[in-house]
């Protein structure tokens, strides 16, 4: 029963692709694991949704992801993590460990950055909800946080132009911001930002720590699994994928956020 339990997938949603990065990076961290992607791409983007749509939409998607017997449920999208996750870990009970893409990020700033300050840039749902500021402050570590909503990065991300003039000229504008001056570490509080923290490290030629959040997922989630010994025995198979709405499109992005040929399964959330 136990080994059963361990070979079950690893569930990771996301309102549509850019949770991609960090599915990535937890098969890179965790090659043995079995992973179940959802991308609710008929709903994208989050970021501009009510907090009770994302709700509905995180409660259906998770029906999908508990049927899939998944162990664990990672909400992979910042905007899901800010209006979901307790609901969400509510709804799915003992059924699977239910994590999110927040919390991870936030335990290694108050590790690492205590009596510090710290820039975040993200969509404005996730800025303007001040779920960071909020953790951050609860957790009593004197470190400020300078917030900046960067919307256009996801679009332009999803839309290729990165490592171009373009996306150069769009990342130097934002990170000139004053609002981000004297920062010692950049959140990239979106799962779509990962593609451009090259550019982004470029920008502060090392004077800043960029803090990949889908690295820090990944070990979180490998962490999780030590401490529940719920670690996958042997090699699973390959990922598999499920859109909410397929596009050929989507099928293309995919391979630029997950860096390798996937297959797409349509699976509508309302029949």
């Amino acid at each position: 029963m136990e080994a059963e339990k361990q070979n079950r997938p690893i569930g990771v949603f996301d309102s549509g692709i850019g949770g991609l990065t960090v599915a990535k990076a937890i098969k890179g961290h965790l090659p043995q694991e079995q992973l179940v992607y959802f991308g609710d791409t008929a709903h994208l983007p989050y970021g501009d949704k009510s907090t009770a749509a994302i709700q509905a939409y995180s409660v259906k998607i998770c029906d999908l992801l508990i049927k899939q017997n998944c162990k664990i449920i990672l909400i992979a999208c910042n905007s899901a993590s800010a209006a979901a996750y307790e609901l969400v870990r509510e709804y799915v009970g003992s059924k699977a460990h239910v994590l999110n893409v927040i919390d991870p990020v936030v335990s290694y700033v108050a590790d690492e950055f205590a009596g510090k300050t710290v820039g975040l840039i993200g969509t404005k749902q996730t800025v303007h909800s001040n779920v960071y500021r909020k953790k951050i402050d609860a957790l009593g570590q004197g470190i400020t946080l300078k917030s900046l909503a960067t919307p256009l990065l996801a679009p332009m991300i999803e839309e290729g132009f990165f490592n171009n003039t373009i996306s150069e000229s769009v990342i130097q504008t934002y990170l000139s911001d004053p609002v981000l001056q004297d920062i010692e570490a950049l959140i990239l509080g979106c799962t779509h930002y990962p593609l451009i923290k090259e550019q982004i490290h470029a920008f502060y030629k090392g004077k800043v720590e960029v803090l990949d959040a889908s690295e820090l997922v990944a070990r979180h989630v490998g962490q999780v699994l030590e401490q529940k010994q719920l670690g996958a025995s042997a090699l699973k198979g390959e990922p598999h994928f499920y859109v909410s709405d397929y596009t050929v499109s989507f099928e293309a992005s995919t391979q630029l956020f997950f860096r390798q040929k996937v297959h797409l399964e349509h699976y509508p959330l309302w029949e």
